[in-house]
């Protein structure tokens, strides 16, 4: 789904058969003025698509920009203005805010964690624990916080977690599937392979497989540490499942290579703004 079709499905499911509250109140060749304020500090992400907002229900509007994605904003600053029809300002002020928020407290949070890991190796990944047909967007605002993106979905990595390795048969053998059958499907450059794991156990069956890179899901402190010496640097470790803020500095100070965050997606909170407007 491309941008503009996703706002367009966004605007239709707000305004249906009209916004008759700006249609009654408003006379229609109104012009005024309005400013988008930041209510927090934070990171701001989503002006792509709140422009995109503007731009499709009154494309004569102009926008003033006083920041860019990815940048610091603090309380009380005016993030934008925008100038043109009262009536389509106030018609889109709520879906513009809503993917303003959204992906602000996602680029915000990403920060945090950021931050919390600043000085190891550790690269802060997301997951694709996203809104649905969101994913994009979310991860563009998770490198607006300075993250990185995991995989943006099934088709641009291979990764055998627990239920493929008991429905392949076992880890050997749903490496070796991954790796043989890649052309048999239509994938003609070999896609990178990475494998989850639960147990330390089972560390002895995966380093001589060749894979791309190794998953440790809810793994102790303890035993981050004991699988990062045991792989020695031959392939990059991941840590996954329930990391916090609390959390991340001590795994990532175990020497790991990335963590994935789930939370930085599915439980930001929404930073908060106000649109005011000026007749």
């Amino acid at each position: 789904m491309t941008l503009e079709e996703l706002v367009r499905a966004a605007l239709s499911e707000d305004i249906g058969p009209g916004d008759w509250t700006t249609r009654l109140l408003v006379p229609p060749e109104l012009i005024g003025s309005a400013q988008v304020i930041s209510k927090a500090n934070g990171v701001l992400s989503g002006l792509k698509p709140f422009g995109e907002v503007f731009r499709l229900l009154d494309s004569s509007l102009r926008m003033h920009r006083h920041f860019s994605d990815g940048d610091d904003i603090a309380a009380g600053d005016v993030v934008l203005k925008m100038e043109g029809k009262v009536a389509a300002i106030l018609t889109g002020e709520r879906t513009a805010l809503n993917f303003l928020q959204r992906l602000t407290g996602i680029a915000t949070l990403t920060r945090k964690y950021v931050e919390s890991v600043r000085g190891t190796k550790a690269v802060i990944l997301d997951t694709r624990k996203t809104t649905p047909l969101w994913r994009s967007l979310e991860k563009e605002a998770v490198r607006h916080g300075g993250g990185a993106n995991h995989r943006s979905g099934l088709f641009d990595m291979i990764l055998i977690k627990e239920n493929h390795e008991a429905a392949a048969g076992g880890l050997a053998a749903a490496v070796q599937r991954a790796k043989q059958n890649q052309k048999n499907v239509g994938i003609h450059s070999p896609l990178a392979i990475e494998v989850e794991i639960q147990k330390l156990e089972q560390l002895d069956k995966i380093l001589p497989l060749g894979v791309d890179r190794i998953m440790l899901d809810n793994f102790s402190l303890q035993d981050i540490r004991e699988a990062v010496q045991r792989v020695n640097g031959i392939i990059p470790v991941e840590v996954s499942g329930g990391v916090t803020l609390d959390d991340v500095r001590q795994i990532a100070l175990c020497g790991v290579d990335f963590i994935s965050v789930g939370a930085l997606t599915h439980s930001a909170p929404a930073h908060d703004f106000s649109l005011l407007v000026n007749p």
